[in-house]
């Protein structure tokens, strides 16, 4: 049987035009047509780590696993999700770029597994208001609002605060490609990290270890909860400030899909959630396995805070 050949998902413009095969609704052989409608997305809730070519190609149940094609006949990606609030095509596909694929299939060919790197530090988006705290005159880069003890970061000397600016020598421009860029690195090798603190570039060199389970649920610090329509963030200690609370009292809003129950109920970003069924939360991890604890009763009970007030608030699906 001939195989298909693989292009280079790096070259793919938006705007481009691709072909979705698959079979979705078991009807196999089936091909739609539309185009790439971004590149890069993250932070999507899929996975932990995510960098997906978005298509308004048709993908619907069943196409997950089929080629993303280009009009040259080379597969740039493999259909794997749909954005839906009816579980049908709204327009709104994912597929992750085949250069990924590729990396992470010679990983199982040669290793029989996959290993990713591992810096040991939480991060977040640099915002105005921060790069202002930070005095930062330009929003760019990263922050870093953690740094595990004994890590490869600490280790090179990264600190809470800092600003990362490239790494390898390309510039960062969001959390999402720069945890891909990091997990994507071969343990053991020794890279460049360029940061701003206090107001001066630097350049460290780290030596990047291996993420283990331990160091990935230890290191998460930011959940979506689908069926609520909100993402959460472990709070950091510029966040508990920022909102009057002290690190580990409740997890940060940082995300609400309009017209989701969440956005109905009146929760906005910037709400800390303090309490999940009566139960304290101090992270996001345990915010995650708190609502979905509650999926079989279809509803949850939340203890909201905005400012100094707080509230309870019932979420119901």
């Amino acid at each position: 049987m001939p195989a298909a050949k693989l292009g280079d998902s790096s070259k793919l413009e938006v705007g481009e035009w691709v072909v979705a095969i698959g079979n979705p609704f078991g009807l196999s052989h089936t091909l739609t047509v539309g185009v790439v409608s971004a590149k890069g997305r993250t932070s999507i809730g899929i996975n932990d780590y995510e960098d997906f070519i978005q298509t308004d190609a048709a993908i619907n149940p069943g196409n997950s696993g089929g080629p993303l094609v280009n009009l040259d006949a080379e597969v740039v990606g493999i259909n794997t999700a749909i954005f839906s609030r009816s579980g049908g095509y709204m327009g709104v596909g994912f597929a992750i770029p085949i250069n990924l694929a590729r990396e992470i299939a010679d990983q199982l060919i040669d290793k029989g597994e996959v290993t990713r790197g591992y810096l040991g530090i939480v991060i977040q988006p640099l915002t105005a208001d921060l790069a202002k705290s930070f005095g930062v005159e330009q929003v760019k880069g990263i922050l870093v609002s953690q740094v595990s003890d004994d890590s490869p970061a600490d280790m090179a000397g990264l600190r809470q605060g800092d600003i990362i600016i490239a790494y390898r020598g390309e510039p960062v421009t969001n959390v999402g490609s720069f945890r891909n860029r990091v997990s994507l690195t071969r343990p053991g090798s020794t890279e460049e990290l360029t940061i701003l603190r206090e107001g001066k570039q630097m350049t460290l060199t780290v030596t990047i270890g291996k993420l283990t389970r331990e160091k990935l649920a230890a290191q998460t610090s930011s959940q979506s909860a689908e069926k609520l329509g909100l993402t959460v963030q472990t709070l950091t200690p510029q966040l508990a400030e920022q909102f009057g609370v002290k690190m580990g009292e409740g997890v940060v809003v940082t995300e609400v899909r309009p017209g989701s129950i969440a956005a109905m109920a009146g929760i906005e970003p910037g709400t800390v959630i303090m309490q999940v069924d009566r139960e304290p939360v101090k992270n996001a991890a345990e915010f995650k396995r708190a609502v979905e604890k509650s999926s079989d009763d279809k509803s949850i009970l939340l203890l909201l805070r905005r400012g100094n007030a707080q509230q309870y608030v019932v979420l119901s699906w």
